[in-house]
């Protein structure tokens, strides 16, 4: 069989046009892959179910009142909406296939967003839920990117006006100022007017009094807290997330749309190789009269079968290699894997071309008599 294989590598030197289309085949397909996994401009369908109760859209920050509302309005521009109106009918919709994924909004999430603005909070972080149907990657994955898109704008707007509300906040009491809380008023002294002050009463203090220990140990707190205070806009600059999601598939298994992409990709361009090329060169032993020769000769017909699978998937391989470094233009692969790919590829190609040629050459042979001679006819062979 090895000097079988020498000959037609011999032969598809000679060709180089067959050679360059078959790498031009991979290259192509993995372009056309990269660019399809760079855009997709449909706009997928998403079940909605909103349980805050609409006289409980706002929030108070500071000074300023949000409806949290108009960053779902902003979602649907980039998705389809489905309203739903239990939670059990989003399931339901993303279960069946009608809607990719499903946002739940949950009832308490205005009030937990209020009672992180008011630094109160020591509950669970106001949480919405996502669910998704996998069964598809791609979709998923592009309907998963949309709403982390807009959850992530969200998070942005909100982080940065409660960012200004807490350091207003520290700011009353680092230095004093009014705070309203439930619409009554109240008058902060700050920090920095009570170390004054305790100061102001060390000095009219004598030095033996018993007090004086004490007032030192609170003016040096207040000192302490006042250093430290000075500190914390910057750490309030850092906060970034007051929005968490809660991830869960419905049905499906979670596979990254680029690996099924790339997958998808390697297994035509090794089935299309493996089979045309082995075939072709098949083909070609007849159309020159070599087969009954050769069959006659040293090598029997399944050897000369086994030699052109080989052939194909060694072509295959070599195609879906040159495809893989065109998406490594696009994707991060996992070259330290390469020893595996090679072995999975290789088996992939001699694999592909197989079967359906003997059960074509089995349909050929059924389909009419065989009227050639023995020396030129496969069909009594493969009965």
């Amino acid at each position: 069989m090895r000097w079988l294989l020498l000959k037609d590598l011999q032969i598809l030197r000679r060709s180089p046009l067959l050679v360059a289309l078959l790498l031009a085949y991979g290259g192509l397909v993995g372009a056309l892959l990269g660019f399809a996994v760079q855009r997709d401009d449909t706009k997928p369908k998403v079940a909605f179910l909103n349980e805050v109760p609409p006289s409980a859209f706002g929030v108070q920050l500071g000074s300023q009142r949000i409806d949290t509302s108009q960053y779902a309005n902003r979602l649907f521009e980039s998705v389809d909406p489905i309203r739903v109106k239990t939670r059990a009918e989003a399931i339901e919709k993303v279960r069946s296939g009608d809607a990719i994924a499903a946002l739940i909004i949950p009832s308490d999430l205005t009030r937990r967003l209020q009672s992180l603005v008011n630094l109160a909070g020591t509950g669970a972080p106001p949480t919405v839920e996502v669910l998704y149907n996998e069964e598809n990657p791609l979709k998923a994955q592009a309907v998963e990117s949309r709403i982390k898109s807009r959850l992530a704008d969200a998070n942005k707007a909100i982080s940065e006006k409660l960012t200004q509300a807490t350091a207003q906040y520290l700011g009353i009491l680092l230095h004093g100022g009014s705070f309203s809380v439930l619409g009554q008023t109240f008058d902060i002294l700050g920090l920095q007017r009570t170390h004054d002050l305790l100061q102001q009463t060390l000095r009219r203090t004598p030095r033996n009094a018993p007090e004086r220990a004490d007032l030192e140990r609170v003016a040096n707190f207040a000192q302490l807290a006042i250093n430290n205070l000075d500190l914390s806009k910057p750490v309030l600059a850092s906060i970034g997330e007051p929005l968490h999601i809660k991830r869960s598939v419905v049905t499906g298994k979670h596979v990254s749309a680029n690996a099924f992409y790339i997958a998808l990709a390697a297994a035509v361009t090794l089935m299309i190789i493996g089979l045309f090329l082995g075939g072709g060169m098949l083909a070609l032993e007849r159309e020159e009269n070599a087969f009954g020769r050769l069959v006659r000769g040293p090598v029997s017909r399944w050897e000369l079968l086994g030699e052109k699978v080989l052939l194909g998937g060694l072509a295959a391989l070599v195609a879906t290699l040159v495809e893989l470094g065109v998406i490594a233009l696009f994707n991060d692969l996992r070259w330290a894997r390469v020893a595996g790919w090679l072995l999975a590829l290789l088996v992939a190609g001699i694999s592909a071309p197989w079967a359906p040629r003997s059960v074509r050459s089995r349909a050929t042979c059924a389909r009419r008599p065989c009227w050639r001679s023995s020396s030129r006819c496969r069909s009594r062979s493969w009965r």
